[in-house]
């Protein structure tokens, strides 16, 4: 919205980028898992168009600004790879036609993201995992019934849970800004595979609490439909391959460690006070 120290997209699109930008990252979309949006035809369109109008918003601004920033990273999704038990995705892996609403979108959202042959801006995509951290996203949506006792796996809980802590997906960020030599597609994922059973136990014992309530995947296709519940019933086995050979260090590589922070309620000065 317009207001002072700010910069809208119109604003983007008319006027171009501020001066003396040396960097873009772009983190705009519409929450895809939103319980209080139906998943209507038009708030399918929102989600499209906060991805990929924004991205080709800001990749025609780079391309015409007279000092181009040194990089142009952008978002994706793990979702572009198609849900399997057995294949293990890295970045080389071959993606295919899509085959669903959020893998159409991920490749539409990936292309848009490409600058020209000759722009001398360095592309770099990261296709990123579910998000965990403590002030939003999944770990906020379920940690009240969690907290409460009524926490549990999600389906046959079986399904592979392609993650991130969301203070390594920052450093990586700032990792792909300052090392000059990144580009191309990083899988934004922790290296540790987990399924969503595993990550649902771990979370639990950090918690110190129960996860007996099992959530039944005919329960999530009524609530967010069965198109939009893959997101939560079906997964992929993605590792950061490039991230790793780059050299990048995870600061949270295993499940414990990453819900033993994400279930912190309070901190002090000494130790944080763990439920």
């Amino acid at each position: 919205m317009p207001g002072p120290q700010r910069r809208t997209w119109f604003d983007i699109s008319e006027r171009g980028l501020p001066e003396s930008i040396t960097a873009v990252v772009n983190l705009a979309g519409q929450n895809v898992l939103d319980p209080m949006q139906r998943w209507t035809p038009g708030f399918k369109q929102n989600v499209k168009n906060s991805r990929i109008n924004t991205t080709l918003t800001l990749a025609k601004a780079i391309v015409k600004a007279k000092k181009k920033p040194s990089v142009f990273i952008t978002i994706s999704g793990v979702g572009i790879y198609k849900p399997s038990e057995t294949i293990v995705y890295d970045e080389m892996s071959p993606v295919k036609d899509s085959f669903d609403f959020l893998s159409k979108l991920a490749i539409e959202w990936e292309e848009a993201a490409k600058l020209p042959p000759g722009s001398n801006v360095r592309n770099v995509i990261i296709r990123s995992g579910v998000v965990l951290g403590r002030g939003g996203g999944m770990i906020k949506q379920m940690y009240p019934a969690f907290f409460c006792g009524f926490g549990g796996p999600i389906a046959s809980g079986n399904q592979y849970l392609p993650w991130i802590h969301i203070k390594d997906l920052c450093k990586l960020l700032l990792f792909c800004i300052e090392n000059k030599e990144v580009v191309g597609i990083l899988n934004g994922v922790a290296p540790q595979i987990v399924t969503n059973q595993q990550f649902t136990y771990a979370f639990a014992r950090a918690m110190m609490r129960p996860a007996f309530f099992r959530v039944p995947e005919i329960m999530l296709n009524l609530m967010f439909s069965e198109e939009r519940a893959k997101i939560m019933t079906q997964g992929q086995k993605v590792v950061p391959k490039r991230a790793l050979e780059y050299g990048f260090n995870f600061e949270y590589s295993d499940i414990k460690s990453a819900c033993q922070d994400c279930s912190r309620l309070m901190y002090s000065a000494k130790e944080p006070i763990v439920l």
